[in-house]
């Protein structure tokens, strides 16, 4: 690597935090966090996997795939948390993926986020069907499924468009009835039914054997994909340093407990048998525990808040992946009409609603069950990138000082390896289709990167340059860090120059040890001109022959 001489350290652009856009109004609190992450979450997760879940395993035991999906979880869900509070801005892990690695990875991580969320909303939509035969058989007339899909896919634009108060407004009341009605069937089951409480943990309940329980890990993980979306809308969070990581790690702690606790009771309560039929897994098992249970009237109530529950699953997932491209057109990756909000709803109308056309282009010519399944494999990477960035950023934020997170993860960086390390494992267990799904998303990111974003972003001195720095070349190193002091100790109204107090500052950063006699001495050494101030060549060439001379 050349070095880089002072005066072409200008062509790098200094990112602060500060200079981050705040264009959305801050409405949500944990309780609307909370809300909208779980309902991300509670649709195909409840409602479609349990039994494809079951058949995957080659057991009843299938709880246990979704806590050890939940512990796979946890560390980036932390990792997540922490990364939130330094940057509270939409865009989620887009954000800190770009913040931390450059521009070619975050569009690349920006429109494979976008891509696997918004075929899973468009999954969500699609995958009500399983539900609707229920109506079919009740009223006598076939339903059109996709054409009920896609004007679900136009209401659920028109809410987005309109804000998230709407959003938290319509999602209330059908997260609280499912869940509710959920929990109701499970008491009544354990009241009224024969439960054989040891199915689930009994001989053959695994399958394979922990081999087994890890791949249904893995392929379960999916329904926890909604715990950390919440972090894409942090831009529209009160009191994001408290609201985020209590939103995530409660909405987290909640749905792992249904997950596994309606997963068990279902489980000992109906026959597994019951959950298949002569060509697979049925897609409808929450209607078979219903109707066991309550016969067919509460059967239809099930079915019936499965197609709510999807569809809510849809609106939540919309609303996160909008704001990837919303978050790339801010940093110049994407066409900026991405960037425009709306005068009276203040939301990113028009990144919502090329986010509702690819959806309905997914809905009727592509396979969506499959492409979201192949996705899943590039957001567990996501997962694995977002623990490296909490290590790369906590190694450089001494030159990179706007990495500030008002929450740290604890047992640093105990939670961020085993998060790498599990999960490298589910990727592995996964097999190719995760391979394959990642590097669809990789050639999409670099096509776009390539053919846009490299001409209109500007070059910058990210963290993981620091980092990779610091270990392959040390002069190079201590020249960019104290490129980057200089531009932190400035200010922003003047980020030419610094005056003799921020030089102290600056020099408080990068020799604590001076005192303040020397620091003031040194000021007016490199000030050749006398002119009261120093700029960044001055500056540079000053510590050069200062910390040269001190060897």
């Amino acid at each position: 690597m050349q070095p880089i001489k002072p005066s072409a350290l200008i062509d790098f652009v200094y990112k602060p935090i500060e200079l981050f856009s705040d264009t959305l109004e801050r409405k949500l609190g944990v309780v609307s966090v909370v809300i909208i992450s779980l309902s991300a979450m509670l649709g195909s997760g409840l409602f479609v996997l349990p039994a494809l879940a079951m058949l995957d395993m080659g057991g009843p035991g299938i709880w246990l795939a979704y806590v050890v999906a939940a512990l796979v979880v946890l560390p980036g869900a932390i990792s997540k948390s922490e990364l939130a509070t330094a940057m509270p801005t939409s865009g989620g892990s887009y954000v800190y993926i770009e913040r931390t690695f450059g521009a070619l990875l975050g569009t690349i991580a920006g429109l494979g986020l976008w891509a696997t969320f918004l075929l899973k909303a468009a999954f969500a939509l699609i995958g009500f069907k399983a539900y609707l035969w229920v109506f079919e058989d009740l009223i006598g007339i076939s339903i059109n499924v996709e054409i009920a899909a896609l004007a679900l896919l136009v209401a659920i634009v028109g809410v987005n468009i309109m804000g998230v108060e709407k959003i938290k407004k319509v999602q209330a009341p059908i997260v609280t009835g499912a869940v509710g009605f959920l929990v109701i069937i499970c008491i009544w089951a354990v009241l009224t039914m024969e439960m054989d409480w040891s199915r689930p943990t009994g001989p053959g309940a695994y399958g394979g054997g922990w081999e087994a329980v890890a791949g249904t890990a893995a392929f379960v993980f999916v329904s926890y994909s909604g715990v950390t979306k919440i972090a894409a809308i942090a831009e529209e969070i009160k009191r994001p340093n408290k609201n985020i990581p209590s939103g995530i790690l409660i909405s987290l702690f909640i749905s792992t407990l249904l997950y596994a606790g309606i997963a068990y009771i279902m489980m000992a309560a109906v026959d597994p048998a019951s959950y298949e039929t002569a060509s697979g897994a049925r897609e409808d098992p929450i209607y078979v525990f219903a109707n066991a249970v309550g016969g067919k009237i509460v059967g239809y109530i099930a079915a019936g808040l499965a197609v709510i529950t999807m569809t809510s699953m849809a609106l939540a997932g919309i609303m996160a992946a909008s704001r990837y491209p919303f978050a790339m057109a801010r940093d110049n990756l994407l066409p900026e009409a991405l960037e425009n909000v709306h005068s009276q709803f203040q939301t990113p109308h028009l990144a919502i609603v090329g986010t509702g056309l690819a959806m309905a282009v997914s809905i009727l010519v592509l396979p969506v069950h499959d492409v979201a399944k192949l996705a899943s494999g590039f957001q567990i990477m996501i997962f694995i990138i977002i623990n490296l960035a909490v290590i790369v950023l906590r190694r450089a934020s001494v030159a990179h000082s706007w990495y500030t997170p008002e929450w740290k993860s604890p047992l640093f960086p105990f939670f961020q390896i085993m998060g790498i390390i599990g999960g490298g494992t589910l990727v592995y267990l996964m097999g190719e289709k995760a391979i394959i799904g990642a590097g669809v998303c990789c050639v999409i990111g670099l096509v776009t990167y390539y053919s846009y974003g490299k001409g209109h972003a500007h070059p910058m001195l990210t963290p993981w340059r620091t980092v990779r720095t610091e270990f392959t070349n040390v002069d190079q190193y201590e020249r960019e860090k104290r490129w980057l002091v200089f531009h932190a100790a400035a200010d922003k109204t003047h980020p030419d120059h610094l005056t003799e107090s921020e030089f102290v500052h600056a020099m408080g950063i990068i020799a604590p040890r001076f005192d303040a006699f020397h620091v003031r001495n040194l000021f007016h050494e490199i000030d050749a001109d006398d002119n009261g101030v120093i700029d960044v060549d001055e500056f540079l060439e000053g510590m050069e022959e200062e910390f040269s001379e001190s060897e």
